[in-house]
C-alpha cells in the first residue's frame, strides 16, 4: 500500500517513515511538513535517518492524499479535522493517532468514515488496547463500592492533559459501568474538595522528564485494591500499531474504526 505521512519531519513522523520503509507491504508515497519548514523538499528518508528513499517532503496535504492509499496523521487536532475532509475528497483511507481531539473533531473523522475507512485511536499500541478491554471488563464486574482512578504520566513536553489514552481508559471504565464519563469524571482536585463522590471516575496527571507514557487504572475499595497498568518505553510501538492499522484498511469498506477493530478485540 502507498503510505503518506503527515508531519514527516516531526518526532513521530520520522519514526513512521523509518518503520514504514522496512515494513513488508508498505511503500512511502509522500510526507508533508509545515509551510516554510527548512525540511521542505528534503528526502523523507534522510530526514528520518534511514537514507535516501527518493521521496521529497512537500507542503501540500492535498497532494499527499491524492497519491497515497492511506495517510497516517499524528500531528494536531486541527490537522486531523482538515485531513478528514481531504480523505473523503480523495477517497483515501486515514489513520489518526493524534490526542486531544475535541468532540467536533472526532465528529469530522466519523463523517469522513461514511465515505472511506478511518481508524482513530488515541493510543495504537497492542498493550494499551488490551488494557482498555480489561478495564471495561473489570468495571463491569465490580460495583460502585470500588472507586475508579486513572493515573497517567508523560514527558514534560506533552501539551494535553489528561492524555488521550487516560481519557480512553476512563471511557472504557464508564462503558463497563454503563455510565456517561462526562457526567462522572473528576479531572481536577484542589483544596478542600470534600469526600469522594460515589461512582465518580477520577483522573490524575503527572508530567516530567522523558517518560514515553505510563497509565494505571486503580479499582479501590475497603480492604483491597486492584491495579491494571501499562508502561511504554519506546515510541516505536505507536508507529508499528499505526502501520498495522494502515495495512488493515486495505479492502475495508467505509467506516469509523478503532484499534479494537484492527486487532480483532
Amino acid at each position: 500500500m502507498g503510505i503518506g505521512i503527515v508531519g514527516c519531519a516531526g518526532r513521530m513522523g520520522k519514526r513512521l517513515v523509518a518503520i514504514a520503509s522496512e515494513t513488508s507491504g508498505c511503500h512511502l508515497t509522500g510526507g508533508t511538513v509545515r509551510s516554510g519548514s527548512e525540511a521542505s523538499g528534503r528526502d523523507i528518508g534522510e530526514l528520518a535517518g534511514v537514507g535516501r528513499l527518493g521521496v521529497a517532503a512537500g507542503e501540500s496535504a492535498a497532494d499527499l492524499f491524492r497519491h497515497a492509499d492511506v495517510v497516517i496523521d499524528f500531528t494536531t487536532p486541527a490537522a486531523a479535522e482538515e485531513n478528514a475532509d481531504l480523505a473523503a475528497t480523495h477517497a483515501t483511507a486515514l489513520v489518526v493517532g493524534t490526542t486531544g481531539l475535541a468532540e467536533s473533531q472526532k465528529t469530522a473523522l466519523a463523517e469522513a468514515g461514511r465515505k472511506v475507512p478511518v481508524v482513530y485511536a488515541p493510543n495504537m499500541s497492542l498493550g494499551v488496547n488490551l488494557l482498555s478491554l480489561l478495564v471495561e471488563r473489570v468495571a463491569e464486574a465490580l460495583d460502585e463500592d470500588f472507586d475508579i482512578e486513572v493515573l497517567e504520566m508523560h514527558h514534560r513536553h506533552k501539551v494535553d492533559a489528561p492524555s488521550g489514552t487516560a481519557l480512553a481508559l476512563g471511557e472504557a471504565a464508564a462503558r463497563g459501568r454503563g455510565i456517561d464519563l462526562e457526567q462522572h469524571a473528576q479531572r481536577v482536585r484542589d483544596g478542600v474538595t470534600g469526600p469522594r463522590k460515589r461512582g465518580d471516575i477520577g483522573f490524575a496527571t503527572l508530567r516530567g522528564g522523558d517518560v514515553v507514557g505510563e497509565h494505571s487504572v486503580v479499582f479501590a475499595t475497603t480492604g483491597e485494591r486492584l491495579e491494571l497498568a501499562h508502561k511504554s518505553s519506546d515510541r516505536d510501538i505507536f508507529a508499528r500499531g499505526a502501520l498495522k492499522a494502515a495495512l488493515w484498511t486495505k479492502g475495508k469498506g467505509a467506516g469509523f474504526y478503532s484499534m479494537r477493530d484492527v486487532l480483532g478485540l
